[in-house]
Parts: C-alpha cells; sequence; structure tokens
C-alpha cells in the first residue's frame, strides 16, 4: 500500500531554504579570503599598540585553535593538555634566542624536532588509551610541563625567560607576519583535513573498531594527528615568545588549554574555518567586554553557554558533501 507524502507547509519550506542559503555561506570559499582581507586591513582602521596587539594574540590563539583541530575534531582525541606544546615551543625558543645568541627564526628547526620528540614521548604510551582515560593524561601532561618549567634554572623558573628577539622590531611588520604565517599554518590544516590522512584520522573518530577492522593503523593515524598538533602549537609558541619578548609558567596554565578547546568546540568540531571562527571570539570577546569591569568574565561565560545551548554544533560545523547536496 502506497503511502501518499505530506505536502510541507511553508514553514518548513523556508527553514530548508534558510538553512540551503546558510549552508552556501558557510562553505563559500571566498569567507576565508573575506576574513583574510578584514585581518589586512584592520591597521588601516586602528593601528594604536593595544589594536595591534589583541589582533596579534587572536592570530596566535587561531593558530594553536587549528592544531588542536588535528587532534580533537579530526581524529575525536580529547587532550586537555594542549597548552604543554605551547609551552615546549615557547621555551625551546626562548632558551636558544637567549643563550646562544641565535634570531627566533634560526629556532624554528629546534622547535619542530623538539615538539616532534615531545609529541612521540607522550603519546607513544598513551595513545592506545580512550576517552576520559587519554584526557586524563594528557591533563597530567600539561602539568607536568608548567611545573618542570617553574623549577627548573635553564627555563627562569617562575620568573621565566625575558629578552627574548622579535622577529621584526616594528609592532605592525610583526602583526602582519604573524597573520602571514597563521594563514599558512591554516591551510595546511585545511589541506592534512583533506589529505587521505585526514580521511583516516576522521574515520577513527567517528567509529575506531570499524576503522582498525578496515584495515587502517589506527595507532599511527592517531600518533600522526597528535604530532601533527604538536608542532601547530609549538610552532605558535615561537611567535608568542616573540610577540611579547618574556614567557613564564603562568602563560601556560590549564586554563590556556581549556580556551583552546573552547575555542575548536564553540566554532565546531573538525571545521577549519568554524575553529578559526571560535578562536577569534574567545581572544576577542573579554576585550570587547572590558568596559564591564570586574563583571566581564561573568558576562563572557553566559554569553559562551546561550551560544552552545542554541548552536550545540557550533557557530560553523563540519559540512559533508554529501550534506550540502
Amino acid at each position: 500500500m502506497n503511502e501518499t507524502k505530506a505536502p510541507e507547509t511553508p514553514r518548513k519550506l523556508g527553514a530548508k531554504a534558510s538553512r540551503t542559503r546558510l549552508s552556501k555561506l558557510f562553505d563559500n570559499r571566498w569567507a576565508g579570503l573575506a576574513g583574510l582581507l578584514i585581518a589586512l586591513l584592520v591597521p588601516f582602521v586602528n593601528a594604536s599598540d593595544y589594536m595591534l596587539s589583541i589582533m596579534t594574540s587572536a592570530a596566535i590563539f587561531a593558530m594553536l585553535a587549528s592544531g588542536l583541530n588535528i587532534v580533537v575534531g579530526y581524529t575525536g582525541l580529547l587532550d586537555l593538555g594542549y597548552a604543554a606544546f605551547f609551552a615546549v615551543g615557547a621555551y625551546t625558543s626562548g632558551v636558544l634566542s637567549t643563550r646562544f645568541d641565535l634570531p627566533l627564526l634560526a629556532t624554528v628547526p629546534a622547535v619542530i624536532v623538539v615538539t616532534v620528540i615531545a609529541g612521540i614521548i607522550v603519546g607513544a604510551p598513551t595513545l592506545r588509551l580512550r576517552s576520559d582515560y587519554l584526557a586524563i593524561v594528557t591533563l597530567g601532561f600539561g602539568e607536568i610541563i608548567r611545573i618542570t618549567a617553574n623549577n627548573l634554572p635553564v627555563t627562569g623558573g617562575p620568573s621565566g625567560i625575558y629578552g627574548i628577539p622579535s622577529l621584526i622590531d616594528n609592532q605592525a611588520a610583526f602583526y602582519y607576519i604573524t597573520v602571514a604565517i597563521v594563514t599558512v599554518a591554516i591551510i595546511g590544516a585545511s589541506r592534512l583535513g583533506r589529505s587521505r590522512l585526514g580521511r583516516a584520522m576522521r574515520f577513527v573518530r567517528e567509529d575506531e573498531d570499524a576503522a582498525e577492522a578496515s584495515g587502517v593503523h589506527t595507532y599511527r593515524v592517531k600518533l600522526a594527528a597528535y604530532i601533527a598538533g604538536a608542532v601547530w602549537g609549538g610552532l605558535a609558541g615561537v611567535l608568542f615568545a616573540g610577540q611579547l619578548s618574556a614567557i613564564s609558567p603562568n602563560s601556560f596554565t590549564f586554563l590556556q588549554s581549556a580556551l583552546v578547546l573552547m575555542a575548536v568546540v564553540l566554532g565546531g568540531m573538525g571545521s577549519v574555518p568554524g575553529v578559526v571562527l571560535g578562536a577569534i571570539i574567545i581572544s576577542l570577546l573579554p576585550e570587547l567586554l572590558r568596559g564591564a569591569a570586574d563583571y566581564r568574565f561573568f558576562i563572557f561565560g553566559v554569553l559562551l553557554i546561550i551560544v552552545m545551548l542554541v548552536r550545540p554544533q557550533g557557530l560553523w560545523p563540519a559540512r559533508s558533501k554529501e550534506a550540502l547536496k
């Protein structure tokens, strides 16, 4: 017996058309170029030291979020200690540049090597764990790195490292260099997500047992994702050290890891443009609410809760090609 399909109401049709238009907007390649253009034009509108400082911090934070997105968004590994790799990169560049009088750029190869080693040391024995167990281990790793930096003489102890050279003395030029590096990093993360390895990461995220049964070496895929995320975080640490010219253990607390994870979840896990948008909101919103004085973080938290209730999938969720047809 054939059942006739009930006609869609105008309200449903309007909602469907609205979702289609929204999907086309979200997946428009010009959106990324528009965001980059805005970032490039900001200094022409306001080139004060304060504005350049917060915009540089937002760009570095976006690079951090794109790196964590490889681990959490692509592969589904809950990492609560991502600030550890941020610290490893910053301290490696800081120690080498101040102790051996090296320019900051010359420390980048060493930072990549050290972060890869750190990713292997932490990831190799722990990535066989899943869900909450992995989260606890990564949280512990983040605290170990912070406490170690707080007690070693070579890292300056609680006082940290001062006198780190910048990439360039001009603050506006440093901002543009940061935007260029972060843009390359974001494009690299996006291309990685579309690669064969990126598809394997998503397969592991959706069903690790099924991926293993299909011939995917899930342990190697997870380790590759963890190492890639570590490198992204370490390079962001180099930019951070160059921006402030001083680093201390207080810059790499659990709160930093939580904020980066919040940016990934807020923007949409697995969505590169969404993660960048989430990072910009998380980094800039407290500054925009600075006029609220002591209440700004309360308002910040309430706004985040409202957004997550309204858009639990994220502001700019990842969409498959099939969902867009």
